[in-house]
């Protein structure tokens, strides 16, 4: 998996980065908000990155605030919500604003993003709420949250990816993922989540 990329920005638009680093060009989905901090085209910049993987290609999604990328992983970690949705949303809206909503059970402000319907919704909340609020008092607390929400979803979309890689159907892989983690707690390494994903086959 690639989790940064430390180059000069060769060309960047509103939903579009390219990386260039020592002469090759890394494509980059990235949002709003991080469209609106990248440097000038020429400089150099560095980008926290998710690599999605599928049968038919594989996509790089950036961010410049490693905080955006934790909540990010946080979303599409939730049953229904891709890296194409997860992007839209941390677009539509800023990190603190998300968290905000989601901690405060605040649907209604979750369901005006695009292409997120009302029971995803109700998952993002139901799902992220607690793991939000359990991160807000240990940052009040001045604990560093950011790398361990990173390590947790980034394990599980990892195991995911791989799991795709080995033929699983995507769908398929996400329930199994939710099963284990739920009967086996989240602190799961990759190839943990892997083999019981295979064993339950």
């Amino acid at each position: 998996m690639i989790a940064y990329l430390d180059g000069k920005l060769a060309y960047k638009d509103a939903a579009l980065a390219i990386i260039d680093i020592t002469g090759v060009g890394y494509e980059v989905r990235i949002s709003l908000a991080t469209y609106s901090k990248l440097p000038a085209e020429g400089e150099k910049t560095k980008i926290y990155t998710y690599q999605h993987i599928k049968e038919d290609g594989q996509t790089l999604y950036g961010f410049l605030d490693p905080n955006e990328k934790a909540l990010f992983m946080q979303l599409i970690s939730v049953s229904g919500i891709g890296p194409g949705t997860g992007i839209v949303m941390v677009s539509s809206m800023s990190v603190g604003e998300i968290r905000q909503a989601i901690v405060q059970e605040d649907v209604r402000s979750i369901q005006s993003i695009k292409g997120v319907g009302p029971k995803t919704a109700q998952r993002v909340v139901l799902e992220l709420k607690d793991k939000l609020r359990k991160d807000e008092l240990l940052a009040k607390a001045g604990i560093d949250t950011v790398p361990l929400a990173r390590a947790h979803n980034t394990n599980r979309a990892e195991a995911l990816a791989a799991l795709v890689t080995l033929g699983f159907a995507r769908a398929a892989a996400e329930k199994t993922l939710d099963q284990i983690q739920h009967k086996h707690g989240n602190d799961l390494s990759v190839e943990e989540l892997i083999k019981f994903a295979l064993k339950s086959h």
